[in-house]
This record gives C-alpha cells, sequence and structure tokens, in this order.
C-alpha cells in the first residue's frame, strides 16, 4: 500500500474498506482513474463525496467487501498550476461546474465556517494571515486627519479588514462593509458592535459582481481573501472600479503563486495532506478547507491577476508578493 508522500510512484494500490481507502486516495496528488469494486451503498455515497479531485471514478458492487483501489499517477492534474486560466467561473476548487452554480456552492462553504472564519484563516496560513492584513493596511495608509474619507471593504465579512482601518484612520473615515454571506456579517455585526464602532462601520449585504452602491462613491475599495471566490472576476474588478471617485484606490489581498524554490513544494504539502486534515479535526469540516484549498490554486498568477485589473480600467497597477508569493497585495488607481 502506499501512504501520503511527496511522491506517488506509479500503479500504486491501497487497499482498504470503501471510506478508510478513499481517505487514504484523497490524501494523494495527483491521482486519477480510480476504479474500487465492492463499495457498499453508504461507502459508495462517502467516497463520492469525498472525491472531488478525482476523475474517471468507477464505482460497482454494492457488497461490503475490502477491494483495492487502482491508482493512476498523471503529473496534469489541476493542481498543476502552470496553467492557471484567468477564467475561474465555471470551477468549484478542481471541479468543474457551471457559472450559475458556483455561487451557491461558495456561500455554502461560508455559511459552514462563519463562526471559525478567523481559525480558518490561521489554518489556510499559519497565523501569518495577522502581519499580511497588517502591510495591507499600512499600504492603503488610510488618512489620519479630520478629513472626510469612505472605504467600500467587499467581501469583508467578519469585519478584520474593516476594524483595522478603523483604527488606523482619523475620526472622520467610514467603511462600508459588503459581503454576500449572511452568516459572514451576523459574525462582522458582532465584532463591530463589540468594538463600538457601528458609528463608522456599516454592513450590508451584497454580491462584488453587483455592488448596492452608487457611482464614484468611495475612495478606496478593498477586498482581502475574498476574490477569489467570486464568479465572474472581471465583472467584480469592473464593479470596484464603478464605484470608486476619480482618484480613488483599489487594493487587493489574495493568496497567490509561491515564486521560493523549495518553499513552493512546503506549501503545497501543508496545502493539500494538513490544511483539510487539520480542518476534519478542529472543525468538521473536511470538504470546505479542500475548497479553500484548491481555489487558490486555480486563481490566477500575480501578473496575470494584475493585467485583469488593468483591463478594468485601473493604472499604476502594481502588487507586491508577501512570504515569497503565499499571498500578494496588488494596488490599482483610478484616474
Amino acid at each position: 500500500s502506499c501512504l501520503p508522500e511527496f511522491h506517488l510512484p506509479k500503479g500504486c494500490n491501497v487497499s482498504g474498506d470503501g471510506r478508510t481507502a478513499f481517505d487514504i486516495a484523497n490524501s494523494l496528488l495527483p491521482i486519477t482513474n480510480v476504479t474500487a469494486t465492492g463499495i457498499s451503498l453508504p461507502a459508495r455515497e462517502t467516497a463520492i463525496r469525498r472525491t472531488s479531485r478525482l476523475t474517471n471514478l468507477t464505482l460497482s458492487n454494492r457488497t461490503q467487501l475490502h477491494p483495492p483501489l487502482h491508482l493512476r499517477y498523471n503529473p496534469a492534474m489541476p493542481h498543476d498550476t502552470s496553467s492557471r486560466s484567468t477564467d475561474t467561473s465555471d470551477t468549484f476548487g478542481f471541479e468543474s461546474v457551471r457559472p450559475e452554480e458556483r455561487q451557491a456552492r461558495v456561500n455554502g462553504v461560508f455559511a459552514s465556517v462563519a463562526e471559525r472564519y478567523d481559525l480558518m484563516n490561521d489554518l489556510m496560513s499559519g497565523g501569518l494571515h495577522r502581519l499580511w492584513k497588517q502591510d495591507f493596511v499600512a499600504w492603503l495608509a488610510p488618512p489620519r486627519g479630520s478629513q472626510e474619507w469612505r472605504l467600500l471593504d467587499v467581501a469583508g465579512g467578519t469585519g478584520d479588514i474593516a476594524l483595522r482601518v478603523a483604527a488606523s484612520a482619523g475620526p472622520n473615515a467610514r467603511i462600508d462593509l459588503c459581503d454576500i454571506s449572511p452568516e459572514m456579517l451576523a459574525v462582522g455585526q458582532r465584532r463591530v458592535d463589540a468594538a463600538h464602532l457601528s458609528d463608522r462601520i456599516t454592513l450590508t449585504e451584497g454580491n462584488a459582481e453587483a455592488l448596492p452602491f452608487p457611482d464614484r462613491t468611495f475612495d478606496a475599495y478593498t477586498i482581502a481573501f475574498g476574490i477569489r471566490n467570486v464568479t465572474h472576476l472581471e465583472k467584480a474588478l469592473q464593479e470596484a472600479h464603478r464605484v470608486l471617485k476619480i482618484g480613488g484606490r483599489f487594493m487587493c489581498l489574495e493568496f497567490s503563486e509561491v515564486t521560493m524554490p523549495v518553499l513552493d513544494k512546503l506549501y503545497d504539502f501543508h496545502s493539500f495532506n494538513v490544511i483539510p486534515t487539520l480542518g476534519q479535526i478542529t472543525a468538521g469540516d473536511r470538504a470546505s478547507y479542500q475548497y479553500l484549498v484548491e481555489s487558490i490554486r486555480r486563481f490566477p498568477k500575480q501578473e496575470a491577476f494584475a493585467s485583469l485589473i488593468r483591463d478594468a480600467g485601473f493604472q499604476r497597477v502594481t502588487y507586491r508578493n508577501l512570504t515569497g508569493g503565499v499571498a500578494a497585495i496588488h494596488s490599482g488607481w483610478k484616474l
């Protein structure tokens, strides 16, 4: 049998009952062409739910046996990020879906993780997201004086960015937090109320692709760890451009393409072998964490995403890699 390691030998066999075998199979990357026989109905349903990254899955014979799983190594699985597309509208992680179904699937993920969102980010980044957000707000540089200034924080969910900006900005800074998930907004509202900032931070339910705000309303637009969950990136970027004033700034913090040798392999191992397992242990939710890991690999690389920002009409577009490209901050201006 084979155990989860960096390298999967060709022709590897994993034996065991349906659930155990598929648990092992789902931790090995990359895998294709899985054939299992003798899987009982409950185990079969479990296997289907837990193997969204396996292709050409064949199951037969609903009697409880202990069959072998025949796995064939394929280096061209979707986690290979060398050919990332800028169009992610028909993907849910590594799974292909219809664009009209994608948003509902994403909403389900965040409804599931809303109460544990900070824990999720800790698992996804090893706690580094806190430092990245500090860098993000520092580069945004909200005004500290008495001038009026208005920020739109999209996919702001639990209010982490909004609260940090409020703490850094002057007394006349106003922040509109917009998120499509009512569950995430409920957590955000509790945190805003606890910080006694409800007079400065307003929460609104809305879709990044059709923002419920007038043209040229905001001085700045931020989105942190949210844009990869948008179905149509181009629409979201166009909406960001629309609601910004002339001279307004767009900023995005997102997981990205690791650019450092060795770190990329370690990060892949952490992402695909550690994070989903920790999600199962700490939150009882492997599937949501699996999607989040896979969605990072589907998201465009730094320069490709910068090109999308330019195409939306922004100028002076730049980006900074954080922790060797594990995350990146993109910046652009409406001029």
